[in-house]
């Protein structure tokens, strides 16, 4: 039977033999050789025979130690799967490796040469370009005879044959172990080759299930609180709670696969060419400069549920490795979790409260991945930017990294931030729906079938923009110049590692603002959101569009801020053509406006750049209700409000450097013609009112006029029901509903103006910086500090708005 399946196999695989010398390094051999393949497998020895006929080398099949043994070929398979899906992998010593060792027992004379020999079905996955041949290309999961058959049939053309160093059996036998324990020993020193040979043709095995649940399940830490649980919950056994800390581990670890890395990354070339006219990748050099020794942390905002893919695909196309992403546990639906695990999800549930060998179980998963080198990615904002706004962090993740490091610093830690900008969202209508009023959709097999409607629009192009690296190592030495010195666990956290977190997450947020890219879609919605029904003249439009333009030129942000090259014209028709806006021709002038719908959509890419024009925009407001206004004045009430939006906003600019900050920005505006004066005379005057100047700085102050608002609204609320007479919750409550009826009243159409979460934030703020302070019932207390900020948001806001919103609060 071998014999008919040697001829068979003979007439379609073509077999290369590795390393080239093979054949010359047993030609001398006086030893009798012994080929030890990886896996019984009878189509593997039937191409070790031919390529050792070939060659012209020792045969597999023929008979070894006839002397010494009857009927004993010169190979063997170290192990075999077994079950009815050969899903289970014997480990045991083979029979023949036992019967080797007791004939060199018997015969101190003997000894024979064990010599590695590894099959490999097809070219290595990242070499692989053809999507069949790729699926069945060799990986590190046994796969079954079915799978095996279609491998041969369109991988058998390259196959390559490995052989290992050849290793003397009786150098590796040790004088006081019997031959069970020699051989379990042996047996473990040949898996350790073969590993190597197939690390040096896969890559790493990255597939966690088989590596790394195990090694965390044998963690101290993991029977520590399993011993834990077992006195605290007496009906529990420890082999129960064994089993469940093994679900955990299954439910969160990732199922890491080159080859479906690779397919994916054909597929997903094709979806973008569909979906999108482009994606831009900025500052990737950043990537080249800190991959070499360094645990890479990917700390991107998330915009969408095609950030995982957008990222991954964009790392790997430039050659490096796939991060392990965490995602949430309501993302691992059928089916799809699956092709998730495989892409290096792993997944992690909301909330750790109250399930200690859980979070023990998720931490050793972290650690063991950061200690074996792999590349992580998790969003610190928790989910998805429903506002277009970064959301408030979350320290979890962050927290876990650092502290895994600080107890095994094994490569030093660079977290790399990561900024997404849009053109058009795919989950946008969701979006407004949400913030609306509507129930979050639960993520489903069905809504995820919905959204792949929409697919079929035109989203323009994405930008993918790399900020500025954080050197862990730098920022603890901050905190413990002495660290590497001392010894951290869970007994052992001190004090300021909390500190340290809030520092780094603050740092993150801002390095991802200050990476931001102003594409013709963003620049579109800050100008015509800026108007009362989101229309202007096409030519007001166009010089619009260039003071924008101008200003983030004169004011820079940062220095790997991008801003679009397309002029005013290619910008306008830019957002005609992806149909954000639309053209009325009239024969005074065209008119260029946005739909209803359109409008809501475009806050969300509004606020997305919104903290670059900050500070100009500040500044402009000054000069709504003050055609004349001091150096001072416009200091005082920037430094009054700039806390408050630069923690919102997450700008760069510390508050000491806020003067020089605003100095230079009034200097810019009047060179640009906005405002008129000097640092000289101490005061700036707005242009005269029907001037095109005075028309483009009050487009510029709408920019976060409705900021200050929101902000002045809750103020006034707070001030009406006085001092020690409201709980934060109801100020919260009576502020969402308020602003939802400023909109309903003034049009606003942005239901971002009563997001809760952003009033929480504010006041939430107010506390933290004295301004008001919680009383023993729980009610906000408040003195004249309260009031001179109300008294200087009345200076910027202009009487009519401050008539709407006194109106609304008192009605």
């Amino acid at each position: 039977m071998q014999g008919l399946l040697r001829r068979v196999l003979a007439l379609w695989v073509r077999a290369t033999l590795r390393p080239e010398d093979a054949a010359a390094r047993l030609a001398g051999r006086s030893l009798p050789v012994c080929y030890v393949l990886e896996l019984r497998s009878p189509i593997d020895l039937a191409v070790l025979q031919n390529v050792c006929v070939r060659e012209r080398l020792p045969r597999p099949g023929r008979r070894l130690l006839a002397r010494q043994l009857r009927n004993v070929r010169s190979s063997f398979a170290l192990t075999q799967s077994v079950g009815m899906w050969r899903s289970r992998v014997d480990r045991r010593p083979p029979a023949l490796l036992l019967s080797l060792i007791e004939a060199l027992r018997r015969d101190p004379g003997l000894d024979v040469s064990l010599v590695p020999a590894a099959v490999y079905w097809g070219r290595a996955p990242s070499k692989e370009r053809s999507l069949i041949r790729l699926l069945l290309s060799e990986d590190w999961v046994i796969g079954s005879r079915v799978r095996r058959f279609f491998t041969v049939l369109f991988n058998g053309r390259n196959t390559t044959v490995q052989l290992g160093d050849s290793m003397s059996l009786r150098s590796l036998l040790e004088v006081d172990a019997d031959t069970a324990l020699g051989g379990r020993r042996i047996a473990r020193q040949l898996r350790a080759q073969f590993g190597r040979l197939r690390t040096a043709r896969l890559g790493p095995d990255l597939s966690h299930r088989r590596t790394i649940v195990a090694e965390v399940l044998r963690t101290r830490a993991v029977r520590a609180a399993v011993a834990q649980e077992v006195r605290e919950k007496d009906k529990r056994t420890r082999r129960a709670l064994l089993l469940e800390a093994r679900r955990y581990a299954n439910e969160i670890a990732a199922n890491y696969s080159p080859v479906f890395i690779t397919f994916m990354s054909l597929a997903l070339r094709s979806l973008w060419n569909r979906l999108y006219d482009g994606i831009e990748f900025q500052h990737v050099d950043t990537l080249q400069q800190v991959a070499e020794g360094n645990e890479i942390v990917y700390v991107p905002c998330h915009r969408s549920h095609m950030d995982y893919l957008l990222l991954s695909y964009a790392i790997y196309e430039r050659g490096y490795a796939v991060p392990h992403i965490a995602a949430g546990l309501n993302l691992n639906l059928p089916i799809v979790g699956r092709f998730l695990r495989k892409g290096g999800a792993f997944f992690i549930r909301r909330s750790f409260r109250g399930n200690s060998l859980y979070t023990v179980v998720f931490m050793k998963y972290l650690a063991a991945m950061m200690a074996r080198g792999h590349s992580i990615e998790y969003f610190i904002e928790g989910g998805r930017s429903r506002t277009g706004r970064l959301r408030p962090s979350m320290t979890g993740m962050l927290s876990m990294t650092v502290r895994s490091y600080l107890r095994e610093p094994r490569r030093p830690v660079v977290f790399l931030p990561v900024y997404f900008g849009y053109e058009r969202i795919v989950e946008g209508p969701t979006y407004i729906g949400e913030l609306s009023g509507q129930p979050k959709e639960k993520e489903s097999i069905f809504g995820l079938l919905r959204t792949l409607r929409r697919l079929r629009h035109r989203f323009g192009s994405v930008h993918v923009n790399f900020g500025e690296p954080i050197h862990l190592d730098a920022l603890v030495d901050c905190y413990a110049p002495d660290w590497r010195d001392r010894v951290f666990d869970d007994q052992n956290r001190p004090p300021w590692v909390g500190a340290l977190v809030d520092e780094l997450a603050l740092s993150i947020m801002r390095h991802i603002n200050s990476a931001a890219t102003v594409s013709p879609i963003n620049l579109l919605a800050l100008v015509l959101l800026a108007t009362p029904r989101q229309s202007m003249l096409e030519s007001d439009l166009l010089r619009q569009v260039e003071t924008m333009k101008a200003v983030l030129a004169a004011i820079p942000y940062g220095d790997r801020v991008m801003v679009t090259l397309q002029s005013a014209a290619e910008v306008v028709n830019y957002g005609l053509a992806l149909k954000t806006i639309t053209r009325e021709r009239h024969r005074a002038g065209d008119i260029v406006r946005m739909s209803p719908e359109q409008a809501v959509l475009a806050t969300y890419y509004r606020n997305n750049v919104l903290h670059l024009f900050a500070i100009p925009s500040l500044i402009a407001c000054c000069f709504l209700a003050n055609a004349v206004m001091r150096t001072e004045d416009v200091q005082r009430l920037a430094g009054r409000i700039y806390p408050y939006v630069a923690a919102e906003l997450f700008m760069r600019w510390p508050e000491e450097e806020l003067g020089g900050i605003v100095a230079s920005a009034l200097a810019s505006l009047a060179a640009l013609g906005l405002l008129e004066g000097s640092e000289a005379t101490q005061l700036w005057q707005r242009p005269a009112p029907t001037s095109e100047a005075a028309m483009q700085l009050s487009l510029l102050a709408q920019a976060t006029i409705q900021t200050i608002e929101r902000y002045y609204l809750a103020i006034a609320l707070l001030v009406r029901a006085g001092s020690g007479e409201i709980t934060q919750t109801l100020l919260e409550e009576r502020c969402q509903v308020m602003a939802q009826r400023m909109t309903m009243l003034y049009g606003f159409n942005s239901p971002e103006f009563f997001d809760p979460s952003l009033f929480e934030n504010f006041i939430d703020l107010l506390r933290a910086r004295g301004v008001v302070r919680t009383g023993e019932s729980g009610r906000l207390l408040f003195d004249d500090v309260l009031i001179r900020v109300a008294a200087d948001a009345q200076l910027v806001l202009s009487e009519q708005i401050r008539h709407s919103i006194l109106q609304v609060t008192h009605g």
